[in-house]
């Protein structure tokens, strides 16, 4: 049986824990060992080590019997983590989210004779793979991504949940968002022109820029108009920006007491209580896609909620499972290419398209597509 070390056991890891032990030996690695009990008690077949994931050099060894590694760990910390993984020879999908560029790895990987996916989660990732495949059949001159989690019961004063760190939204929060307009890469601040986007089943959103791009403004800057943005409930942008311009979210260092700590530091700990999603808490996943040509529109919508029978989130199911999907993609040979591919570029390809649409359909993922 082929065998599978996942690298972070989170509500996203776990999902892909349970979802790949079906068919394959699968080991979960997480510093967080009653996380990973809990993890043995649903499902025996897995297998845990308790772990350091920052510490490269055990990283780099305890991977070395796998044939495929899944890197699902915090984003500040996934950079490096998946170059240690390409150092150490072994085929990778990633969902780690990091702000670096991914492709800078590329010659690395085909140095080492490597597969790597990245971004292969829902935004990125499902999206990249949809509008990878229909820009083979179209001549789109615009694409739009709008995707957000939410939980169904509304708290003041965020009225959000965070499926995972809440660093990491923050982050989506302070990292300037780069847009591609006109055929030129332009930057403008995170949390600005808000729009608002209906869905029957969650109504009125708000949306507004955020740094989802990535790739794809370089693997599909021949289309001259691309956004995405991220949607909530409204209202709550401008609590959020509020805390921005407060100086919550600053990263210069304070000194208070002879304590040193950074207002981030202080204000991600006080979110974490604040934005923690409780286990079996009701939410849903929603995304708009919407690509232009000169003769068509092509609107798909995604909307997924919380799974009772798994006592999965919804957000676990459409990252998780696409990231499994390509997980399958590489250890059965379906995709056998070298280097760093995102999204877009397997959505180029009609076989493996099809292989990730029919996956996630399997899972009761289901995507509506609209033609005008």
């Amino acid at each position: 049986m082929k065998q599978i070390i996942i690298l972070g056991g989170g509500r996203v890891g776990s999902a892909m824990a349970h979802d790949l032990s079906k068919n394959y030996s699968v080991t979960v690695v997480d510093i967080n060992k009653i996380l990973l009990q809990k993890l043995k008690k649903k499902n025996q077949r897995l297998q845990i080590i308790t772990q350091n994931l920052s510490d490269l050099e055990k990283i780099q060894k305890l991977i070395k019997p796998y044939d495929v590694v899944v890197c699902a760990v915090p984003g500040f910390m996934g950079f490096q983590t998946l170059k240690t993984i390409i150092q150490a020879k072994k085929h990778v999908v990633d969902i780690s989210f990091f702000p670096e560029n991914a492709l800078e790895l590329n010659d690395l990987a085909i140095k080492n004779k490597v597969t790597a996916l990245v971004d292969f989660g829902v935004a990125p990732g499902l999206g990249n793979i949809l509008f990878g495949h229909y820009d083979q059949t179209m001549d789109i001159d615009s694409y739009e991504c709008y995707v957000g989690g939410l939980p169904k019961k509304k708290e003041l004063p965020f009225e959000y949940k965070a499926p995972f760190s809440p660093i990491d939204v923050i982050e989506e929060y302070i990292r300037p968002a780069r847009i591609f307009a006109n055929s030129k890469i332009v930057t403008k601040e995170a949390l600005t022109e808000l729009e608002t986007i209906s869905f029957d089943q969650t109504g009125d959103l708000e949306a507004f820029n955020t740094d989802g791009l990535r790739s794809l403004l370089y693997t599909m800057s021949h289309v001259p108009n691309m956004i995405e943005k991220t949607l909530r409930y409204p209202g709550h942008v401008q609590k959020i920006q509020l805390l921005k311009d407060i100086g919550f979210f600053d990263q210069k260092i304070r000194t208070v007491n002879n304590q040193n700590y950074t207002p981030l530091e202080i204000t991600a700990d006080i979110l974490k209580e604040k934005w923690f999603l409780k286990d079996k808490e009701q939410e849903f996943t929603v995304m708009r896609i919407i690509m232009n040509d000169k003769n068509k529109k092509v609107q798909i919508d995604l909307y997924d909620e919380y799974d009772h029978s798994t006592d999965t989130t919804s957000m676990a199911r459409t990252t998780g499972y696409t990231c499994t999907a390509g997980v399958n993609l590489v250890i059965n040979n379906l995709f056998t290419d070298y280097g760093i591919f995102p999204p877009e570029i397997i959505g180029q390809k009609h076989e493996c398209y099809n292989f990730i649409i029919q996956y996630l359909e399997e899972r009761n993922i289901i995507l509506e597509t609209k033609t005008n």
